[in-house]
């Protein structure tokens, strides 16, 4: 994959770092734990990672940062690696994972506490809480600081034959406990964990912090730049005193940028995982979800996400990008490549009372693309149109169908409503009308044109179709900032329309083909459950911004 990137103050580091020789190769690493799906802000994350690299022709590694089982699955590690491929990348070699050091981590951890740089700490977690201090005041040396290196390295052995119960004892860095920096007061190195491990099974009882392992991951696989966000700044003085204080073979250089923070949505994982828990979603890959299988489930294009994530930038500011931008970007993409046909969501029937005889019409799949070619439709005496499409009577700004007025059917002919009939309840049921012209395109002779386009399948030539509707998940800008995120839920965020009627070509495609709706939005092929009996759309987004917009 090619791209012409925008120059940002990632790419001007690097270059400088090439430029002054510190560099060779660029080497950089998208490095997610496997304990969840991966969101829109991890798209951000990879486009960088993997568009550094390709900029300047050198390598990107995926690598799972697995250091803590317990939320950890295979299950997680399958689907960011599809992904990754979807957003349209491949990484560098084998797929890479923590795991796959633990051996090294632990014989480095040997190391420090040789050197009298790491210490066996029995404190309980609440006790070190305490002693830890605060912002505003320094933190006290724990009462085992001054354990000998022969001792705690004894203990360090036992822990890894399992000889303690979680929580027992940890490993500490012995750093500064006054430092300001939280980071630096003596971190934990090591904790023991009971659990078996998706990769390494019941070989470890000990497993390292995400601290401790991930500069030394970047060391091993000679990665040149540790590309982090915000978050991660506070880490990089404990980050670069690992580097210093263990024989690594390699500096990495970490450098930090604003994670993409987009409006009407939450990224956090445990949030996510909340919404599946409590059901409010089907799964990490329901269509409202904001993870990259959900986005590629509602029909939004690989290809618009990444040009988001470019149009976006990348700084070193945090800041709120409106969703908005990213509908917009994939409206843009689907609006060029996505082909035309015409869906009923809410089927009325409307019979032709003059149509001599039924015909097939030749309509254009894409109004602005002779690329895309034709399609049959066929024109019979009896059609669906959408209930949503006819008044009895109504004002002038409704250009659609009223009792006397004259529309046009998108393709197709010029008619005129003669008579309707209703159910008990007052309900339309039925409308009636006489085509003013014969022949498809041609304006009536009297003068009278029509006020609007209306679109239409043939009721004998239409397939039934499951339509589900969605709208953004939530209903407040910050939903990460209510106490409980369940009641930013929008009520109205999926609705699914069980009697849509769709053209027949519509029951052939493949899942994930995504169309224009005529006049109402775009779609997609659900990716499990299209079928050519009773096909499946997602909707992926409405012809324009509702949110910021009146309807028509």
């Amino acid at each position: 994959m090619s791209a012409e990137l925008r120059s940002n103050f990632l790419r001007t580091q690097i270059q400088s770092d090439l430029d002054a020789g510190r560099t060779r190769e660029v080497v950089t690493r998208f490095p997610p734990e496997p304990n969840g799906f991966l969101h829109i802000g991890h798209a951000k994350s990879i486009t960088v990672n993997f568009g550094l690299a390709e900029q300047f022709g050198g390598r990107c590694h995926l690598r799972f940062d697995d250091t803590n089982p317990e939320k950890e699955s295979q299950e997680f590690i399958d689907s960011i690696q599809e992904d990754v491929r979807w957003l349209g990348y491949e990484w560098s070699g084998e797929v890479r994972f923590a795991s796959s050091y633990f051996e090294q981590f632990y014989e480095w951890a040997l190391h420090l506490i040789d050197s009298g740089l790491a210490y066996v700490c029995d404190l309980s977690a609440e006790e070190a809480r305490r002693y830890r201090g605060s912002l505003v005041e320094p933190g006290q040396n724990s009462p085992f600081r001054d354990r000998s290196a022969s001792e705690s390295r004894a203990l360090f052995e036992q822990m890894r034959a399992g000889a303690f119960a979680e929580g027992e004892k940890v490993l500490r860095a012995k750093i500064d406990m006054a430092a300001p920096n939280m980071n630096l007061r003596d971190p934990i190195l090591y904790r023991i964990r009971d659990v078996a491990h998706h990769q390494t099974g019941t070989a470890w009882t000990i497993y390292p912090t995400y601290d401790f392992a991930h500069g030394q991951e970047d060391a091993i696989e000679g990665i040149t730049h540790s590309i982090c966000t915000l978050e991660f700044e506070d880490h990089r003085p404990l980050y670069e005193w690992f580097i210093e204080h263990l024989p690594v073979p390699h500096t990495p250089r970490q450098i930090e940028f604003a994670r993409l923070n987009t409006s009407y949505t939450i990224t956090s994982k445990r949030q996510l995982k909340q919404l599946v828990d409590a059901a409010v979603v089907t799964g990490w890959d329901d269509p409202r979800m904001p993870t990259i299988a959900g986005l590629r489930r509602r029909g939004y294009p690989a290809a618009a996400i990444r040009h988001f994530c470019e149009e976006v930038g990348t700084s070193r500011s945090d800041s709120m990008v409106d969703v908005a931008m990213l509908e917009s970007a994939v409206r843009d993409h689907l609006n060029k490549t996505a082909p035309r046909a015409m869906c009923v969501l809410r089927p009325l029937r409307l019979t032709l009372t003059n149509l001599p005889n039924e015909s097939v019409l030749s309509l254009p799949n894409h109004p602005a693309d002779e690329a895309f070619g034709q399609r049959e439709v066929t024109l019979s005496q009896v059609l669906f149109i959408d209930r949503q499409d006819f008044r009895e009577s109504a004002n002038k700004q409704f250009k659609r169908l009223v009792l006397g007025k004259r529309v046009r059917l998108r393709g197709a002919l010029v008619i005129e409503a003669e008579r309707c009939e209703t159910d008990a309840e007052g309900n339309v049921t039925h409308v009636f009308a006489r085509c003013i012209t014969l022949a498809p395109g041609t304006d009536p002779e009297d003068g009278v044109k029509p006020k609007g386009v209306i679109h239409w399948v043939s009721a004998d030539h239409c397939v039934p179709a499951v339509v589900r509707c969605y709208d953004r998940l939530f209903s407040q800008e910050a939903p990460g900032r209510c106490d409980d995120v369940l009641e930013a839920i929008n009520p109205e965020s999926l609705v699914v329309v069980e009697n849509a009627v769709v053209e027949p070509m519509l029951a052939t495609l493949v899942p994930e083909e995504v169309y224009q709706f005529e006049r109402e939005g775009y779609f997609v092929a659900d990716r499990y459950e299209y079928h050519s009996e009773t096909p499946v759309f997602n909707m992926t987004i409405g012809l324009r911004d509702n949110w910021s917009s009146p309807n028509d």
